[in-house]
C-alpha cells in the first residue's frame, strides 16, 4: 500500500493551501523535505524559503535537498534522505527539467520506494505533471513521456488560468480514455491510501475524458 499523494494544481505554499497541515499530519512526523529540482533554473534557494515560512505555521520544519541536476539526483547521499523522509514535496518550474534529472535516477528509485513504504508525496505544478505518465507539455500542449509514479494520467495546473486555445489542443489531443486531471491554483486533488481521490483547498478540479467532463471516479485507483 502506497502512502498519500498530493497533486497540487500551482501557487503552492500560500493562503488557501490549507490541505498541508492535513497532508503533514498524514505523514505522522513535524519535518518536510523540499526538493526544488523543477525552479532548478528560478533561484530554487526562494522556493524553499517560501516552503519553511509557510510550513513554520503549521509548526514544522522545512529541510531543503537541492537536486537541481543529474549530479545531485545521482548522488547516494541524497537518496539517503529521500528514503529517511515521511514528507516529500516536488516544487513547481519546469516539468521537463524535473524529469530529465530525476528519470532512471537513483534518488527518483528512493522516492518511489519511500512512498510506496507510506510516506506522504506532494507534487506542485511541474511536480505534479512529471509524477504523471502521460505528461502534458507545457510548450504547446501536447503529450510526452513523464515519470510514470501515476499511469494512465495527465495532469494539468493553473486550470484556473488555463488558455481557452491551450485547452482545446490539450483535451483534443489526449489519447483516447485517458483522464485529463485540471487543477486550480492552492487547490490539490489527493488519493488516499485506499486509492480514493478527493479535492482540498482554495478552488476546484476537473476531469476530462474524451472531451467529456468527469467526476474523480475516472481517475486511476
Amino acid at each position: 500500500m502506497s502512502g498519500v499523494l498530493a497533486l497540487v494544481g500551482g501557487a503552492e505554499w500560500r493562503e488557501g493551501c490549507t490541505f498541508d497541515a492535513q497532508l503533514l499530519e498524514a505523514s505522522g512526523g513535524r519535518d518536510v523535505t523540499v526538493l526544488p529540482t523543477a525552479a532548478a533554473y528560478e533561484h530554487p534557494e526562494h522556493a524553499v524559503e517560501w516552503a519553511a515560512r509557510w510550513f513554520e505555521g503549521f509548526g514544522a520544519d522545512v529541510r531543503a535537498l537541492m537536486v537541481v541536476g543529474r549530479k545531485d539526483a545521482d548522488d547516494e547521499a541524497n537518496a539517503r534522505v529521500v528514503r529517511e523522509s515521511r514528507f516529500l514535496y516536488l516544487s513547481g518550474g519546469s516539468p521537463m527539467h524535473l524529469r530529465s534529472v530525476l528519470k532512471g535516477s537513483v534518488v527518483w528509485d528512493a522516492l518511489v520506494a519511500t512512498w510506496r513504504d507510506g510516506a506522504v508525496l506532494a507534487g506542485s505544478s511541474a511536480g505534479a505533471m512529471a509524477l504523471c505518465d502521460p505528461m502534458v507539455d507545457p510548450r504547446g500542449g501536447a503529450f510526452t513521456v513523464g515519470l510514470g509514479l501515476i499511469e494512465q494520467l495527465a495532469f494539468v495546473p493553473h486550470h484556473d488560468t488555463w488558455s481557452p486555445d491551450k485547452a482545446k489542443r490539450t483535451i483534443a489531443l489526449a489519447p483516447s480514455g485517458l483522464p485529463l486531471l485540471a487543477v486550480d491554483e492552492r487547490t490539490a486533488v489527493i488519493r488516499a491510501t485506499d486509492g480514493r481521490w478527493s479535492v482540498h483547498g482554495a478552488g476546484s478540479a476537473v476531469v476530462f475524458v474524451d472531451g467529456s467532463e468527469r467526476g474523480l471516479d475516472a481517475l486511476p485507483v
